[in-house]
């Protein structure tokens, strides 16, 4: 009787000894006590968003989505002049700004585009045009009274390639430096693309580092990113005025012999400018909120 007691006590002894054990190397699926999460908050969301407009709202500056109007929302700035242009309905979301050889002028000073404001930057539209084989394209310019060179040149070159190539656009801005010259980025290896389509193209900058990217798509395109610091630095030379679809030369008010741009022939939608460098994410979420027509 007295085995068979020693027996029964140390099963239970052993079967209790486990039990603490398993207690204590169960893991914790919650070692920072986060709270719960509902599925059901990110229901019908892109990215984490439901709208481009929730994309750093507090950092952008400028943003024109042509409803029915060409005037700058934020600041509410209208063009001083436009030639041969339209709405269509077919935007990205709503309507898109259509040019048939044409352009929009502002001559307006923006205050959010001056030098003390506007440093780390980013430039988002949506476009949709073709290449021409003749004459390059100036999708959006923030241009310098006199001066043939702006302080950003969102240029296409759709000089690159005949009118039947609907697959291939090449991207190449510039912008003004500090010590009076330009820096430039070009996509000639990652340009592939539906020019059927609207195209999403973003630049962006920043100051610290120099670093000036080209993204197509949802994609980083350009190739000479590393523009450097010191005078090779972006300035926001003032005063500014702002073109889409041509710069002054394309516009017929000629400030140099250059006649490499013809005034745009294409469509412009969701055009957004920000006072910041988008984070790669958020870049890759304004393409994706857009195909969705969010």
């Amino acid at each position: 009787m007295k085995l068979q007691s020693y027996i029964n006590n140390r099963f239970c002894w052993l079967v209790m000894a486990a039990a603490v054990s398993l207690t204590a190397c169960k893991k914790d699926g919650n070692p920072n006590k986060l709270p719960d999460v509902s599925g059901g908050a990110y229901a019908g969301k892109i990215d984490g968003y439901t709208s481009s407009d929730e994309v750093y709202p507090n950092n952008l500056i400028a943003y024109w989505g042509f409803e029915d109007t060409k005037n700058e929302t934020k600041s509410n700035t209208a063009p001083n002049k436009s030639v041969n242009d339209t709405y269509v309905a077919d935007g990205v979301r709503g309507k898109a700004l259509e040019l048939a050889a044409g352009y929009v002028y502002y001559t307006t000073q923006f205050q959010k585009f001056k030098t003390d404001s506007m440093k780390n930057w980013s430039l988002s539209a949506w476009v949709k045009l073709k290449n021409n084989g003749s004459k390059r394209t100036m999708v959006f310019q923030l241009a310098r009274p006199g001066v043939f060179n702006g302080n950003i040149n969102f240029a296409l070159n759709t000089q690159s390639y005949p009118a039947t190539n609907d697959s291939t656009l090449t991207i190449q801005p510039t912008f003004s430096t500090i010590g009076g010259g330009t820096q430039d980025n070009l996509n000639n290896v990652l340009n592939r693309t539906n020019l059927n389509n609207w195209v999403h193209i973003v630049l962006t900058y920043d100051f610290a580092t120099g670093v000036f990217n080209n993204w197509m798509n949802g994609i980083k395109v350009g190739n000479f990113p590393n523009r450097g610091t010191g005078n090779n630095n972006y300035k926001a030379y003032e005063p500014s005025e702002l073109f889409f679809g041509a710069n002054y030369n394309a516009a017929g008010m000629p400030v140099s012999a250059d006649v490499n741009f013809a005034p745009m022939t294409g469509r412009i939608d969701e055009v957004r400018v920000f006072n910041i460098t988008l984070p790669d994410a958020h870049i890759k979420a304004l393409y994706n909120l857009g195909v969705a027509k969010k």
